[in-house]
């Protein structure tokens, strides 16, 4: 047999030929790192406005090998090598590392991590919106324990606010903005233990409708949790698992609707089709609920019942940006940790490149000047990519070789563990018998799992706009709200802003420009 080794130095000649022309000359390489010097040099002059907006995209499991994987799909989409490509969030001058542990979890869920950084205060895993007092499934360790989020403080301020997901509505992400939940998983009445509904907890769905009645815009997934038990679904008649599970019998969209000013423009849609008939720009507020549950993977997704995350975010930003006090608005790609969990890297990837997408549909439509954007994750995932692959090989492909152990081939992208993992006559499986390039291929693992873990690194945190800079180096996660609220003058600490300003925000005072003094190196 071939050694190996051998077969990766011969992959490794032939995909010399490969390589860009322009990237054979030495001055290509020099160039770039000066013209990059020269934009570093420029980030001297520091950004210290008020943000008048902020715009946080969550890839919920974004983890770093997450962003390279779909840096390279981008590329390889648009019919590139794709490592030179470069995301949307690549161009975001400031970069910082997120620590995403809980407070009782090394590694962390959706649900502590949205706590942290929606409402600066760490938490225990599996709750949202409550600090690490409440202990999960215990309502009556609830009370008392309530913290505020990053969207609660924009609306006290005057801002409009917007949640955008993929998932349900009422999931962990978007919850931890408006909820108060001693358990993620409450997401209307009838997943609720019987103790907790006689204590006087509420489900999630229900604390979406009442604690903050006035958010201009949500829109994902979650139609079911909305409707009485049984209520039939408007897009899946047939299907049980879509019919409604509310047990109190409460009509939560007519709730939203009875909530809405008369003379206000109050819109409730289901599909894409209403959505884009709108004119966003005469709209006052916006509930799109789209999927019983979590949206469609962006791969699998129907054009006419379900808008893309960029279309959606588009919407929004047109609803919010009529207010002259600026907005708050949260993205989700929610579904990109759902492709990992069931071992479907490919469809983890593409929902991390339409999430880009969406980033660079907002990045257009603000201005960098009064608008911070913030692109982070809440944790990372067991997910891998290897093999000494060359340069543009598929990132869903194969190694250039096969394993010196047991002579099979394998696939680039792996994971820890998952339900992946597969024995057939008690060898590891041949992936090359199988369509590895398939849209729900499940990447060998090396533990057996039914649904792969998360992992428990650090995850990047990107940032432009005011105040960006003061996201750099390792933070813990739950920083990241108060530089948002540092940034637009919102919150609890406002000492550093002056009074507001004729353009109908506050603006900076002397203490706001030198706090951040010491970002340039002078000290006192």
């Amino acid at each position: 047999m071939i050694s190996p080794f051998l077969v990766l130095a011969i992959g490794t000649c032939l995909t010399n030929s490969l390589v860009p022309e322009k990237e054979k000359d030495p001055k290509y390489w020099r160039d770039q790192a000066q013209q990059t010097l020269k934009n570093a040099l420029r980030l001297q002059k520091l950004n210290t406005n008020v943000a008048k907006n902020v715009i946080m995209f969550l890839g919920d499991g974004m983890g770093v090998s997450t962003v390279t994987a779909a840096r390279i799909l981008k590329g390889q989409l648009h019919h590139n090598p794709g490592e030179e490509t470069r995301l949307e969030m690549d161009k975001f001058p400031y970069v910082a590392l997120s620590k995403t542990y809980n407070t009782n979890a090394q590694v962390p869920d959706s649900a502590g991590t949205a706590t942290a950084y929606l409402c600066g205060v760490k938490a225990n895993e599996g709750t949202v919106g409550v600090s690490a007092a409440t202990q999960r499934t215990q309502c009556n360790t609830t009370q008392g324990n309530e913290v505020t989020s990053i969207l609660r403080w924009a609306k006290d301020s005057g801002k409009s606010v917007g949640i955008v997901t993929t998932t349900r509505v009422n999931h962990a992400t978007p919850s931890a903005a408006y909820a108060h939940s001693a358990d993620r998983d409450w997401y209307s009445d009838n997943e609720m233990p019987p103790e907790a509904l006689s204590q006087g907890c509420k489900d999630i769905a229900y604390q979406l409708m009442h604690n903050i009645r006035d958010i201009e815009v949500i829109m994902g997934g979650g139609r079911k949790y909305m409707f009485p038990k049984n209520r039939t679904d408007v897009e899946y008649e047939m299907d049980e698992k879509a019919r409604g599970t509310r047990l109190d019998g409460l009509n939560l969209v007519d709730i939203w609707k009875s909530f809405k000013p008369r003379h206000k423009h109050s819109h409730y849609v289901w599909n894409r089709t209403e959505l884009l008939t709108l004119d966003p720009y005469s709209v006052d507020y916006l509930l799109g609920l789209f999927e019983p549950g979590d949206m469609q993977y962006e791969l699998n997704r129907n054009s006419t019942t379900d808008p893309s995350l960029s279309e959606m975010v588009e919407i929004a930003i047109k609803i919010l940006s009529k207010n002259a006090k600026g907005f708050f608005l949260l993205v989700e790609g929610g579904r990109i940790d759902h492709g990992h969990h069931e071992g479907k890297a490919k469809q983890a990837l593409h929902e991390a490149v339409e999430m880009d997408q969406a980033i660079g549909r907002a990045g257009a439509m603000t201005s960098v000047e009064d608008t911070l954007t913030i692109v982070t994750a809440d944790h990372s995932h067991v997910f891998t990519f290897g093999g000494y692959t060359p340069r543009g090989n598929s990132i869903f492909g194969l190694a250039p070789m096969v394993s010196d152990t047991d002579k099979k081939p394998f696939t680039s992208i792996l994971y820890g563990n998952g339900p992946g993992y597969k024995v057939v006559g008690g060898e590891r499986e041949n992936v090359s018998m199988v369509d590895y390039a398939h849209n729900n291929y499940q990447a060998q693992s090396a533990v057996p799992l039914r649904h792969e873990t998360h992992g428990g690194e650090d995850v990047a945190v990107f940032a432009k706009g005011p105040m960006a800079h003061l996201l750099h180096g390792v933070h813990e996660q739950n920083y990241i709200p108060h530089v948002m609220a540092y940034a637009a003058c919102i919150g609890a600490n406002l000492d550093h802003c002056a009074s507001a300003s004729s353009a109908g925000g506050p603006s900076p005072g002397p203490l706001f420009l030198l706090l951040a003094l010491p970002s340039l190196g002078i000290l006192f």
